[in-house]
């Protein structure tokens, strides 16, 4: 139905490979007057992980960096936390000038006032990520059906797309669907050539993909990697900080689908893309019609823009429920 020859089984059946950063909220007040903030583990790719791993009970797993210092601590209990299991790559901390885990900074806005995100990625540890520095063959001699990665740690240093593509290559060999969130930072290219180079070394990455989300046109996307077999996005119309149309579409082996168009009250919208994702890789990997597939990503990544954080407190039944047109009537 679908066009995707995905395993039957496997010990993962996800494997992400990404950054984990963890962002400092300080709520609907701006950064420059806060007093005090939550803590969230993030990451897009590893979002997608833990989504699948707590609401859809998919066993999943992140290759990522690590570094062995109190962040890294807090940063590992939570990814544990979340079911995920963790292949590292360790850096150790020299106290003065890292390497680091990366910190987001992001405030949730108010009305008319947006959320504010900025970053501090100096000396990242995921940057220092290079080619062999994770036995891809052990990995995935474990059985994996589905390998997901994103543009944003394409983007961190020279070496990370080469982590990627190397990571891909290996995913192919062992069978698995080959995933990719092509969303695009414009800071982080800059450092290293550009929106030239981007395109350049997405384009090298693309070629191994079965799966593209986060394309500005799902029908675009098609003609333009004519090789893929799916594509999909999500649309967005913001109306105010808190209140979003909400619209997904995707363009499953030749033919194209549209959720349903729904008004979100948005408490915290960081990260709901990686909920439709998530949702969405549920959908395909659980044999679901791709309309059906559509529906649970576009419901997942609505709920996921109602919690705080950057990822998900729904439960499977809650998903299904919004996907078959519930509501937000009270549950009793």
């Amino acid at each position: 139905m679908n066009g995707l020859d995905i395993p039957r089984e496997g010990a993962l059946g996800l494997l992400a490979l990404g950054a984990l950063v963890y962002r400092l909220d300080p709520g609907v007040v701006p950064f420059h007057k806060a007093t005090e903030c939550k803590i969230h583990l993030s990451g897009g790719e590893y979002n997608v992980a833990a989504n699948l791993a707590d609401c859809f009970g998919i066993p999943t797993g992140i290759t990522a960096a690590m570094v062995r210092y109190p962040i890294g601590d807090l940063i590992a209990e939570r990814v544990r936390a979340m079911g995920v299991q963790p292949f590292y790559k360790y850096f150790e901390h020299d106290g003065v000038t890292g390497p680091n885990m990366a910190t987001v900074y992001s405030d949730r806005g108010y009305g008319m006032r947006p959320p504010v995100v900025f970053y501090n990625r100096a000396n990242e540890a995921a940057a220092l990520l290079k080619p062999g520095d994770f036995d891809w063959a052990s990995i995935f001699a474990r059985g994996v059906r589905w390998f997901h990665s994103g543009g944003i740690f394409a983007a961190l240093s020279p070496t990370t797309a080469e982590v990627i593509i190397e990571a891909m290559q290996a995913a192919k060999s062992a069978g698995a669907v080959v995933s990719f969130d092509i969303n695009f930072r414009e800071k982080l290219w800059a450092a290293w050539g550009g929106a030239e180079r981007a395109e350049a070394v997405l384009r090298r990455i693309v070629q191994y993909v079965d799966v593209l989300v986060g394309v500005p046109n799902v029908d675009d996307a098609a003609k333009t990697y004519p090789h893929i077999k799916i594509a999909a996005a999500t649309e967005r119309e913001v109306l105010s900080a808190n209140r979003h149309i909400w619209r997904a579409a995707a363009w499953i082996d030749g033919q194209t689908y549209r959720a349903p168009t729904c008004e979100l009250d948005v408490f915290d919208r960081v990260g709901s893309g990686d909920g439709f994702a998530a949702g969405f890789f549920y959908g395909l990997l659980a044999g679901e019609t791709p309309e059906n597939a559509l529906k649970l990503g576009w419901a997942h990544g609505a709920l996921v823009s109602t919690f705080p954080g950057d990822t998900t407190m729904a439960k499977l039944a809650d998903v299904r429920a919004l996907a078959q047109g519930g509501s937000a009537r009270i549950q009793r």
